[in-house]
């Protein structure tokens, strides 16, 4: 292996190194969200001083100006000099998805990250020994009910469905469009969380009926904290594992078979097969693997987190055409969306 490496890397592991420092740049970001500098930013629309923004935000000035000048360095804020004093301002990337009243903010996942994922990722190497989710660890609860874990407080309930939320702000348009799904008229997000992805749906094909199905304390936190004037989708509670789910032409699992064991997952596809119209079909929206599972990066990240977090696993989509397969679905059809999620249809 080596011989494929130039001297310089051999001289010097630059590219290790960024690795080994990557989780104190995610931290940088994660704090500067937490503490506000994003929104301070963009609601002073004028660069300001380490000194103002640390009074502002009650914090150290120096502390605040190292943290200033390392998201200058990581080219999230910009800096200029004068009279000898630096004033700082955002990039328009900053202001469009750090900041937290942008329309494509995606503050609530960060925070998410930060508070949740963070800690849980602490206990990394135990999870790969012991081949299961770290939540008793992490949190002191039973490592076998991960939705207890993640829905343990309404405060830890608002930031996981701000993540999912935030989630299809990046990735909701491509998914709805990654096939033509004009043919189905009722359309049930199983597991819909916020109505986020439904929406989008909803806008994209406004001749469908749109349903979000999910467990009471997530439809009456949604409708509370994340509805919308003139919503397009109508909210429906339940339970999809152990009770009846609603008849529809096309169901929507978005980031939910990954959650879980292959014959959790099994026992789901089975019953949404068993409900569903002849010619209707059920969408998957996964980070989908490659064949060798040898990329992309950001799944294996992902599927490093259901080891940590839940029961399952990223899978490649040859494992989804099995499963779907096997439950009587056919004419199993993927698209590689290019972005953080891809989608799965099959037609019962």
């Amino acid at each position: 292996m080596a011989e494929h490496l130039s001297q310089s890397e051999l001289d010097y592991p630059f590219k290790l190194l960024e690795y080994f420092n990557g989780f104190r740049v995610s931290k940088v970001i994660f704090s500067a969200c937490e503490l506000g500098v994003f929104d301070l930013l963009l609601r002073s629309q004028e660069p300001l001083s380490a000194q103002h923004v640390a009074r502002e935000l009650s914090t150290s000035v120096d502390g605040m100006e190292r943290l200033l000048d390392a998201l200058v360095g990581i080219e999230i804020l910009e800096v200029e000099t004068t009279d000898g004093t630096a004033f700082y301002s955002s990039t328009d990337v900053a202001n469009l998805y750090l900041a937290k009243g942008s329309a494509k903010s995606l503050h609530d996942m960060i925070i998410y990250q930060s508070q949740t994922i963070y800690p849980l990722w602490n206990n990394m190497v135990d999870a790969v020994r012991e081949g299961k989710n770290q939540n008793e660890k992490t949190f002191g609860l039973p490592s076998e009910d991960t939705f207890q874990a993640i829905y343990r407080s309404e405060e830890e309930m608002l930031k996981f469905m701000g993540l999912m939320n935030s989630s299809w702000v990046l990735d909701g348009r491509d998914i709805v469009t990654a096939f033509n799904l004009s043919c189905f008229q009722t359309i049930v997000d199983l597991g819909g969380c916020t109505g986020a992805l439904a929406r989008e749906m909803a806008k994209e094909y406004p001749s469908s009926s749109v349903i979000v199905f999910d467990l009471p304390q997530v439809v009456e936190t949604a409708q509370k904290h994340f509805s919308q004037e003139n919503d397009s989708v109508v909210f429906q509670t339940g339970d999809f594992f152990s009770g009846e789910i609603p008849a529809a032409d096309l169901y929507v699992l978005a980031r939910i078979i990954h959650d879980w064991a292959e014959e959790k997952s099994l026992t789901l596809l089975k019953k949404i097969y068993d409900t569903c119209k002849p010619g209707g079909g059920v969408l998957l929206v996964e980070a989908l693997l490659f064949e060798n599972r040898r990329g992309p990066v950001m799944a294996q990240i992902f599927s490093l987190n259901m080891l940590v977090q839940m029961q399952g696993r990223e899978r490649p989509p040859s494992e989804y055409t099995h499963m779907l397969q096997k439950t009587g679905f056919q004419n199993v059809q993927v698209c590689r969306t290019g972005k953080s999620y891809d989608a799965i249809l099959a037609i019962r």
